[in-house]
């Protein structure tokens, strides 16, 4: 009997060593391979020029039905493809960019299918739902397993607590950097985040095209030796209004599976972006991945700069009237707009009745009407902000009822969740503002994931740990290495509503928190280069028009800035120390650089422009003491000969490159 079952053991292992299938893909240029695995479990691997990057890691979906997606898989047909093409990316780094890949999918019997993408820098996979009959997804699993317990540069959520409290959260927080085995399990992970592969080679992960679908957290709770595992959030069973002035839906009970699935569909795509640290800054993957526009006029959609009254607590100067939440305020916000050419003016918490979720009641302090039209007059348009369940109760009566009126979009906040209702929301809001020629900036929200090529009239995401949390944070907080972090990391996702452009400007030991007078970290230089390292179609100026008024100069910069690019290089940088780049609009190129808080010089090689006349703003030779010391020169230069610029501690750089005359 035991030689019968030893024999019978053989066999089937026999049998599945047969039944195993391997698949490789390579990247146009060849450096990069994935190798996918259809055997016992459904796992792929990617090497870059023969060299291990990510070792065979498994992918599954389980569904309500007693079916897992990726165990034991049956390849029923194989595909290949090769795209070269050039698709439109408007309001976006670059007017249009490649779309250059090599793609493999593998239809499994089951009514589902996976695909890869190879890109040059990166590797990219989603699920495909051929099933006609709804069913839940009860969990994914989503592994990144490491050859060796790599350095990992991570954003925390803040909250404590269980994993089932992290899932509420603002998707803010500065990075922490440590090895695999040393990240704390305790705490969810969200994306983007870096692992450091050596040699000159880091992995940035992150997920794209999500919508109805919830986001990916990672830990290494429970994960494999150097490795992380994907977490989600689950559905929502019950939920009730509270939060932050009653405007969110807070979850009290949750559902026994993630999504609920109701037609045939495509998952969200699992991002490894593999490169160097200019790789990563340079990277469209987020945006090539996403599904296409679904606008087919985007002539309405009108990015741009937007005078700014929270983060300066509506501190102006030299009136004679009460300066704050009423229309004389804002008239003098659009005046100040209208005079400098920016596009638009806010009007942020508080110009609705406070804690009623209701964006039908306006404090008597506002004549909403009189303000729009003020602002049609003086050709500046009005966004309004707008709390998550004020917005999402009476959508569409409100996107209607302000469309009339006059206001040009809407600033949503507070959502603070990307379970499956909540990353539908997104799309749902997109969708419904752009019925009624409404622009969108997602304040309060997870990183972007592609619904800015969706739906082009959302123009900016947060997601960020942006210049607003310097009204509070403490010193110890160091925003400086975050600013030259999240070119590498956080912007790879998509644009940021990081509302840079403090006049008030602060040395490493001279900062502090001061919530009706901000200060940024940084020299002022630095302020004025985030215009052009930061994806920003929809850009902030935080600070008071009385402060900017002071400083003609950089106000003047500030104002005539682009926000939207027909071409961006990443000239050179480094993760966490400095970075340099450059973007056209027309024949005028803008080049931008930050360092961390230490000095150093920056060369920078203009071949590539031709000679011409530039506006240079750098540090001054006293902003290693006042942080605000700068100096603007004009120059003419010789394209054949690099530029040098000293960037002072927490300093930077911005110039502007006409064609010579």
């Amino acid at each position: 009997m035991k030689k019968t079952i030893l024999l019978l053991a053989a066999a089937v292992c026999t049998f599945s060593a047969h039944a195993q299938k391997t698949y490789t893909l390579s990247s146009p240029d060849g450096h990069l391979q994935t190798t996918v695995t259809a055997g016992n479990a459904l796992t792929y691997a990617i090497t870059r020029d023969g060299r291990t990057i990510l070792d065979a890691s498994p992918l599954s979906l389980t569904l309500d039905n007693c079916m897992k997606w990726g165990e034991a898989p049956r390849v029923a047909d194989v595909s290949r493809t090769s795209v070269d093409t050039t698709i439109p990316s408007p309001f976006y780094r670059s007017a249009e960019i490649r779309d250059h890949y090599n793609g493999l999918t593998l239809k499994m019997r089951g009514n589902w299918s996976v695909e890869f993408r190879a890109y040059d820098d990166g590797i990219a996979y989603r699920f495909v739902s051929r099933a006609k009959k709804p069913f839940n997804i009860v969990s994914e699993q989503t592994e990144y397993c490491f050859p060796a317990d790599f350095e990992a540069t991570v954003p925390y959520v803040r909250k404590n607590g269980g994993f089932e409290n992290q899932f509420f959260n603002s998707f803010e927080n500065i990075y922490t950097t440590a090895r695999l085995s040393a990240l704390n399990p305790g705490q969810l992970m969200f994306l983007p985040l870096v692992v450091d592969a050596g040699d000159g080679v880091k992995v940035c992960i992150t997920e794209t095209d999500l919508e109805n679908y919830p986001g990916l957290y990672l830990t290494n709770a429970g994960a494999a030796k150097n490795s992380l595992k994907g977490v989600f959030a689950p559905c929502p069973e019950k939920q009730e209004q509270g939060g932050h002035n009653n405007l969110q839906m807070l979850v009290r009970e949750q559902k026994d599976h993630i999504a609920e699935i109701d037609a045939p569909r495509t998952f969200p795509w699992r991002v490894a972006i593999v490169g160097t640290d200019t790789d990563l800054a340079a990277s469209n993957l987020s945006y090539l991945l996403a599904a296409p526009s679904r606008l087919n006029d985007t002539s309405w959609v009108k990015p741009g700069k937007v005078a700014w009254e929270w983060w300066n607590a509506w501190n102006i100067s030299g009136v004679d009237f009460r300066a704050g939440i009423n229309t004389k305020t804002y008239k003098y916000y659009i005046d100040f707009a209208a005079e400098k050419g920016i596009e638009y003016v806010i009007l942020d918490e508080g110009w609705a009745v406070n804690k009623k979720a209701d964006l039908m009641q306006v404090v008597p302090e506002i004549d909403l009407q009189e303000i729009v039209n003020y602002g049609v007059a003086k050709n500046v348009g009005i966004i309004l902000w707008a709390g998550y369940w004020a917005f999402n109760r009476d959508m569409e009566n409100v996107c209607k009822h302000y469309s009339d009126m006059g206001v040009k979009g809407f600033k949503v906040d507070f959502m603070d969740r990307d379970d499956q209702p909540m990353t539908a929301f997104n799309y749902r809001a997109a969708e419904t503002a752009a019925k009624y020629k409404l622009i969108l900036d997602l304040h309060g929200t997870h990183k972007p994931a592609g619904l800015n090529r969706t739906w082009p009239n959302v123009l900016n995401f947060e997601g960020v740990h942006g210049l607003e949390q310097l009204k509070w944070s403490s010193p110890k907080i160091d925003q400086i290495k975050y600013d030259t972090t999240i070119p590498f990391i956080r912007q790879v996702a998509g644009p940021m509503d990081y509302t840079q452009g403090a006049m008030r400007n602060a040395t490493k030991k001279n900062y502090y928190p001061c919530h009706s007078e901000p200060m940024s970290q940084g020299t002022r230089c630095h302020q004025l280069a985030l215009y052009v390292v930061l994806d920003s179609p929809l850009n902030m100026l935080c600070d008071s028009p009385t402060n900017y008024l002071r400083e003609p100069e950089c106000t003047e910069f500030i104002a005539a800035i682009p926000t939207v690019w027909d071409e961006t290089r990443i000239l050179d940088g480094c993760m966490g120390e400095y970075i340099v780049t450059a973007r056209r609009s027309g024949d005028t190129w803008y080049i931008g650089g930050i360092t961390d808080w230490t000095s150093r010089d920056v060369e920078i090689d203009l071949s590539f422009l031709g000679n011409r006349e530039v506006v240079l703003f750098r540090d001054g030779v006293n902003a290693d003491r006042k942080a605000s010391d700068y100096r603007r020169e004009t120059i003419r230069i010789d394209a054949s000969k690099p530029l040098t610029v000293h960037l002072a501690p927490g300093g930077g750089f911005a110039a502007v490159l006409s064609p010579a005359r």
